[in-house]
């Protein structure tokens, strides 16, 4: 499965793929932007830390979310 920008939204939880020595790691989104998108990370040694990863980094879908703020 492709992701593409029109999947995305905020509250979405994503996968984040790994990198250096953190592995992949769920995320959950607040803003999208053509090339990256900032929120934070859920599970894990960044568990809690806000982040701005790539759209290409993004590995799967995990929940829609929804469009409300939390």
């Amino acid at each position: 499965m492709s992701i593409t920008l029109k999947d995305l939204r905020p509250g979405c939880i994503v996968l984040i793929a790994g990198f250096d020595d953190i592995p992949e790691h769920e995320f959950r989104i607040e803003e999208i932007y053509q090339e990256f998108v900032t929120g934070m990370a859920l599970p894990g040694p960044l568990a809690g830390e806000y982040g701005e990863p790539d759209t290409g980094k993004i590995v799967k879908l995990i929940s829609q979310g929804t469009t409300a703020q939390r």
